[in-house]
């Protein structure tokens, strides 16, 4: 299984050629591109940084065979399509080509009182493999190799980041959502959350467009 990291939350995964793209949002410059040979789009909640909602449904109407999960909202937001749009709940599971996926969680963590917190579920794909939180540190029950984790934006914090690779226990760390984090905010969160720092967990900065084995 591969990962290519694109800017912000937007993920792809490929196996066997199978290709999910997670989180394609309108932070994401080459969105369209990455979800142009997707079997499916998985989308952890409705927010415009992981859910660019033109574009998805620009994908549906063009493309008979593309299949979308995600919330309830991301359903009323595109329409069921004739079934392609799937809504999802934790305790879920469905398998896509060759990719299983579980999905876990509930609810966007909280940025402030005032404001209300959608619903976020996160993706764990092929037993454990890699897992994409979306906006939440939620821990799934299950073993994870790869975490895929936030590192900026209104509602996180340095110190609950670490607890939470800390109960996650994963055997790497790939950053995700790090636009707010300027280059020395990128090296300082690296150093803090990584293998020298509060976890002891390989910490893995990658370039987007950059693809690794997983």
């Amino acid at each position: 299984m591969q990962i290519t990291k694109h800017a912000h939350a937007c993920v792809a995964i490929e196996k066997d050629g199978t290709r999910l793209v997670i989180d394609p949002g309108t932070f994401t410059p080459d969105a369209a591109e990455a979800v142009a040979r997707a079997e499916a789009i998985l989308i952890t909640h409705e927010h415009f940084d992981h859910f660019d909602e033109e574009l998805v449904a620009a994908q549906l109407a063009a493309r008979p065979a593309l299949e979308v999960y995600g919330t309830s909202a991301v359903v009323a937001a595109l329409g069921a399509r004739n079934g392609r749009v799937h809504a999802v709940v934790a305790g879920d599971s469905f398998t896509v080509g060759s990719v299983t996926v579980t999905v876990h969680g509930h609810r966007h963590a909280l940025i402030h009182a005032d404001i209300p917190c959608p619903d976020n579920v996160g993706y764990l794909l092929d037993n454990g493999t890699v897992y994409h939180p979306g906006d939440a540190y939620f821990a799934p029950d299950a073993p994870i190799r790869t975490l895929l984790l936030p590192t900026s934006g209104p509602w996180t914090k340095l110190g609950e980041a670490a607890d939470y690779v800390r109960a996650v226990k994963p055997e790497r760390v790939i950053q995700i959502h790090e636009l707010m984090l300027s280059e020395l905010g990128q090296n300082s969160t690296a150093n803090f959350l990584g293998a020298n720092g509060l976890t002891g967990v390989p910490f893995e900065r990658l370039e987007p467009g950059t693809t690794v084995e997983l």
